[in-house]
């Protein structure tokens, strides 16, 4: 679904779509650190 009224920053960009992307990127540098922490305790 998409918004009605975009959100953009003051350079232009589009502040759905950014978090989109960012949802659809993958682990973050803290969740593989803590993932590795685990692998490393057992």
């Amino acid at each position: 679904m998409k918004p009605k009224n975009k959100q953009f920053t003051a350079a232009g960009t589009d502040i759905e779509e950014v978090k989109r992307l960012n949802a659809a990127s993958g682990l973050t540098y803290n969740q593989v650190k803590a993932r590795l922490a685990n692998q490393k305790k057992n």
